[in-house]
C-alpha cells in the first residue's frame, strides 16, 4: 500500500460487477464514464459494459468518490467481482494497495445493475469436415486401388477416393462404391456449406432457448378478448394528449399482466433447484426486438404499482434505448414473467417459449377485427388473441385458465387498471 493510501476503513466501498440475470457469468467494462477524483451521486452512469446482447450503463446506487479502476478496459470478468473502489467525498483519491479478492457470484442474483458480457467476437458454425480436409498424419498413406471409371467418376464428382471403401477384388474401389454414382450423365457435385456467421446475441438466445424447450414442460392456453371498451377508453384518454405522450395499447397490456400476475403469484416467480421461488414483487419483462436483429428483455420493476401513465413512459425509453444500443442497468433487474407482444408484427397469436427460469410468458396477437356475439347480435369487434405458456413444474392449466380469465376481465374493465 502507498505511503498516502488510506487503509480499508468502513468508509471505503467496493462496486462490484453486477448481474444480469440468472444465466449471465461475465462481462466486459468497454468505457469508464468516470475516472478517480470524479464525485458520483445516485442513479449515475459510471461505466458502459458489453453483455451478450446488447450494451449496457451501469448506474450506482450510491454517492461518493471514485478513488480507482479495478478492472482495465476490456477486460472479462465474473459477475461478483470488484470493479470499482468508491470512498467518501473528503478521502484521498489513492488507490488501495491490495487487489480485491474476486466475488463469485450467487446464482440466485438478482442485481439491478447491467448484465455480464464478454468481448465481442464472431462465432462461427463449422461445416463438416472431411477427412481430406485434415492436415496429414504420420500413418502412412493406404495403396488406393480402384477402377479406371471409379477413378473417372471421382474426379468428375471431387470425391476424395481416399474416404471410400472399395468392394471390388482385393478391396478395390468400383464405381457403385462411389456415393454420386448415377450412370445417366454427370452428376454435379453439391456445393459446399458455407460458415455462417452468428454474434453473440443470437449465441445466448440459441443457449436460453435450448435449453428452454429441453428442461421445461411446457403447456400452452389462448382466449381471445374483446378490447372494444378498451380501445374507446384509450381514445378517450388520450383526446388532449400530445401524440408523444399518448397511451398505446402495449402499455394496457403490461399492466394488466402485472395485475393479474399480483393475484395468480404461482405463475409470477422462477424455478430454482426443483422448486418454485416465488419474486419478490411482480416485474415485467417486456420483449424488445431489434432492428439489426435479435431481443432484450428490460425489465419494469413493480409493474403492478405503477400507474398506466408510468408504464407507456417507461416503455418507450425502454424501446428507444435498446434499439439505439443505449440499455441503462436499472432496466436488467430480473424480470418475474415476461411479455412478448408480435401483435406489432402482424402475428395473429404467439406459442412462446419460456425464459427459464421463469415460469410464465404471456404472448399478444395483433388486434383485429373479427366477428363478436354480443347482446345476442354479431358485430365487428376488436379482438386480441393472449396466449400463456407455462411450465407444468410449476403449475396446472387449471391455475393458467384463472389468470387468462382475470387478464381477460381487467382488459374488458381498463378503468380498474
Amino acid at each position: 500500500m502507498s505511503e498516502t493510501a488510506p487503509p480499508p476503513t468502513a468508509t471505503a466501498r467496493i462496486f462490484k460487477m453486477p448481474s444480469l440475470g440468472a444465466d449471465m457469468e461475465s462481462a466486459a467494462v468497454l468505457e469508464w464514464l468516470v475516472q478517480p477524483g470524479d464525485l458520483v451521486q445516485r442513479g449515475d452512469v459510471i461505466a458502459r459494459v458489453e453483455t451478450e446482447k446488447s450494451d449496457i450503463d451501469v448506474e450506482i446506487w450510491e454517492k461518493g468518490r471514485v478513488i480507482a479502476h479495478l478492472v482495465e478496459i476490456g477486460e472479462d470478468v465474473p459477475v461478483g467481482t470488484p470493479i470499482l473502489q468508491l470512498g467518501t467525498s473528503v478521502e484521498s483519491t489513492d488507490p488501495i494497495s491490495a487487489t480485491p479478492a474476486v466475488v463469485a457470484p450467487s446464482s440466485s442474483s438478482t442485481g439491478t445493475g447491467p448484465a455480464p458480457a464478454q468481448v465481442r467476437e464472431r462465432v462461427f458454425i463449422p461445416e463438416p469436415v472431411a477427412e481430406h480436409d485434415l492436415p496429414p498424419t504420420s500413418e502412412p498413406a493406404r495403396d488406393l486401388r480402384a477402377s479406371p471409371l471409379a477413378r473417372s467418376m471421382a474426379s468428375a464428382l471431387d470425391i476424395d477416393l481416399a474416404t471410400i471403401a472399395g468392394s471390388g477384388p482385393e478391396g478395390a474401389i468400383i464405381a457403385r462404391d462411389l456415393p454420386f454414382n448415377s450412370m445417366e450423365g454427370t452428376v454435379e457435385a453439391p456445393a459446399k456449406s458455407q460458415p455462417v456467421a452468428i454474434d453473440r446475441m443470437r449465441e445466448a438466445i440459441a443457449t436460453r432457448m435450448a435449453r428452454a424447450n429441453h428442461e421445461i414442460p411446457h403447456y400452452h392456453l389462448e382466449r381471445d378478448v374483446d378490447l372494444g371498451t378498451a380501445m374507446d377508453w384509450l381514445e378517450r384518454s388520450n383526446e388532449c394528449v400530445p401524440p408523444g405522450e399518448r397511451v398505446l395499447p402495449a402499455a394496457l397490456f403490461v399492466k394488466a399482466v402485472a395485475r393479474s400476475m399480483a393475484e395468480h403469484p404461482n405463475l409470477n416467480g422462477f424455478w430454482v433447484d426443483d422448486r418454485f421461488q416465488a419474486g419478490d414483487g411482480v416485474h415485467v419483462g417486456m420483449a424488445i426486438s431489434l432492428r439489426t436483429g435479435g431481443l432484450v428483455i428490460p425489465t419494469i420493476v413493480n409493474a403492478d404499482r405503477r400507474t398506466i401513465s408510468e408504464v407507456m413512459s417507461s416503455l418507450r425509453e425502454m424501446v428507444a434505448g435498446s434499439r439505439s444500443g443505449s440499455m441503462r442497468s436499472s432496466w436488467m433487474h430480473e424480470a418475474t414473467v415476461t411479455v412478448t407482444n408480435l401483435g406489432t408484427n402482424g402475428a395473429d397469436r404467439v406459442h412462446g417459449v419460456i425464459f427459464p427460469p421463469q415460469v410464465a410468458l404471456i404472448g399478444f396477437g395483433r388486434i383485429a377485427a373479427r366477428p363478436w356475439v354480443a347482446e345476442e347480435q354479431v358485430r365487428p369487434r376488436p379482438v386480441v388473441t393472449i396466449s400463456l405458456a407455462a411450465d407444468h413444474r410449476a403449475t396446472d392449466g387449471a391455475t393458467g385458465s384463472r389468470l387468462l380469465s382475470t387478464l381477460a376481465h381487467s382488459l374488458e374493465h381498463p378503468e380498474e387498471l
